[in-house]
């Protein structure tokens, strides 16, 4: 019978890859990306990539300072593809 903290270690591992593999695959679109939007939805997408491997990590150490940092990440990813969002419209960030 397999117990519930194999099978967590299990999950753990499957999403540590899936994470992996799609922030590799963002990574790809940052740099061959045809157009400005792309390559922002991609930094966008390396950023919440980034985000679940820190939660991912957290929970597989079970530690809390993960979250709080987590927290940051999130914070600091969306003013960042805001002001890049921004700043292609317009030319300027602070009107």
């Amino acid at each position: 019978m397999i117990s519930a903290t194999s099978l967590l270690d299990v999950a753990i591992t499957v999403a540590f890859v899936t994470l992996a593999l799609g922030q590799l695959l963002s990574m790809a679109r940052l740099v061959i990306g045809p157009t400005t939007g792309d390559r922002i939805l991609a930094l966008d997408t390396m950023v919440i990539n980034a985000l679940g491997l820190v939660v991912l990590l957290g929970i597989h150490q079970g530690v809390q300072i993960y979250f709080e940092v987590s927290l940051l990440i999130a914070m600091l990813g969306f003013v960042s593809t805001v002001a890049l969002a921004r700043f292609i419209l317009r030319g300027d960030i602070i009107e």
